[in-house]
């Protein structure tokens, strides 16, 4: 994005309010921990990094960069705490914030279902093209198209096999890359994705009636009893990380066309970066030798 000389830095609240109005913090679960946890609203604002995890690695990215922004998918805060020491995890990143004067936006399930939203890129990265429709609806969309989850096809029908290497192609890598289950030799045209933890959603796969279903974090039990009844979708299970981490790019774009639809001049000025630290909680896979 090109950056101009003559113009001075929207504020932290013209930034926050921008980017709110493609993901309004009412969107998000009543249980979810959204918006600005640290920051000056007056301070201005220059470099916005986006990032799935605020943890120390993507702090120290943007300490190098010289972000005045982090805006993370996964809150710091989505459990409550009693104290900030900096001897704590949580504690040590708010301390290196404020004495940074970097500032951490949250953007977690009104991200997840907005439209366009997390699943949404999601889909566009493992191949699904044409329109979209939520795995779980939002009922109180007038428009059907905010929810949980995409259902959208594949523009070439693919083996299962074929499709699993493309998502894994198509996300980052990890330590444990994706796992798959099903028939590998079943033809693929129908998908459903949900970035993040999916296995809420699993009945909702099975009623959509999609030949897979792509998402994060699913457990033995549920995923084993899942493929073990007969004609259901096949599994491909991704790293929580990964499966979110498309959204970044797009998250981006929104917040750089919503600074340019505010009208202010100064928002023409924000630079914008998407993280490329891997942020998988797994670091190493180990096979059987």
């Amino acid at each position: 994005m090109a950056v101009s000389s003559s113009t001075p830095y929207p504020s932290l609240s013209d930034v926050t309010a921008a980017f709110e109005e493609v993901y309004p913090p009412r969107w998000a679960a009543s249980w979810d921990a959204v918006g600005l946890v640290a920051g000056d609203p007056a301070q201005e604002v220059a470099k916005v990094l986006f990032a799935v995890d605020p943890v120390d690695a993507v702090v120290d990215e943007a300490l190098t960069w010289g972000a005045d922004l982090i805006i993370t998918h996964h809150p710091l805060m989505l459990r409550g705490v009693t104290s900030v020491a900096a001897d704590t995890p949580k504690g040590r990143i708010v301390h290196r914030l404020i004495r940074s004067g970097t500032a951490l936006y949250t953007a977690h399930t009104n991200a997840d279902t907005a439209a366009p939203g997390v699943s949404d890129a999601l889909a566009r990265a493992v191949g699904l093209t044409g329109p979209l429709r939520p795995l779980d609806p939002d009922t109180t969309d007038p428009e059907g198209r905010r929810g949980i989850g995409r259902i959208g096809v594949l523009e070439h029908p693919a083996i299962l096999r074929d499709f699993a290497a493309q998502v894994a192609g198509a996300l980052p890598a990890t330590a444990a890359g994706i796992r798959v289950a099903g028939d590998l030799d079943r033809i693929v045209t129908t998908v459903a994705v949900s970035g993040g933890a999916g296995d809420s959603l699993l009945g909702a796969a099975r009623a959509a009636g999609v030949d897979v279903f792509v998402t994060s974090d699913l457990r033995h039990h549920p995923a084993s009893e899942f493929v073990g009844d007969p004609g259901g979708p096949a599994l491909v299970d991704t790293a929580h990380f990964a499966s979110e981490w498309p959204w970044l790019a797009d998250g981006a774009a929104h917040l750089v066309d919503a600074l340019g639809r505010a009208g202010r001049p100064e928002g023409t000025n924000v630079e914008t970066r998407v993280s490329t630290t891997v942020t998988d909680a797994w670091s190493q896979a180990f096979p059987r030798v």
